[in-house]
């Protein structure tokens, strides 16, 4: 029995800390193909994200192409829900944009006619609810939020 236990670990030991060694050619067919793998879901995460905020802003009657510019497809949003731009500025504190973000797609669902729990999705869940927004029925029913300006202006 201490035999058969003794040859058991010794083989379990063995194949343990076995390993293969690549050659130079296989290590870069590897790397390459880690590399295309991560470009090719880099293309379909950005697709997720641009094609559905073009529809949601050729809904809002704003031009789709402002979907693709970083900082601009951020005060056209603002625009949508009627925020003023100066929020712009809020997105750049830490803690602070992320309340901030959270307003932002709450407005959004209200904007195309949906309920608040929406814009929590919108927020927690974009690859799934932004899709729903832009390819779904929703209609853009104008900004949620009014601008109010001060009596005497």
């Amino acid at each position: 029995m201490n035999v058969l236990l003794t040859l058991l670990n010794f083989i379990i030991l063995q194949t343990r800390y076995r390993y293969y060694e690549f050659d130079e050619k296989e290590t870069v067919g590897i790397a390459i193909g880690f590399l295309i793998f991560y470009i090719i879901l880099f293309i379909v995460l950005i697709l997720l994200y641009i094609v559905p905020m073009w529809k949601i802003f050729v809904k809002a009657g704003k031009p789709g192409w402002a979907a693709i510019i970083p900082i601009y497809n951020t005060i056209v949003i603002l625009e949508i829900v009627g925020r003023p731009i100066w929020w712009i500025i809020l997105f750049l504190i830490p803690c602070v944009n992320l309340v901030i973000s959270v307003i932002v797609c709450i407005d959004l669902a209200k904007s195309f006619g949906k309920d608040p729990a929406f814009g929590v999705g919108l927020f927690l869940l974009p690859v799934i609810f932004y899709p729903i927004l832009g390819f779904g029925s929703a209609q853009y029913t104008g900004p949620s939020v009014t601008q109010s300006t001060p009596s005497g202006v």
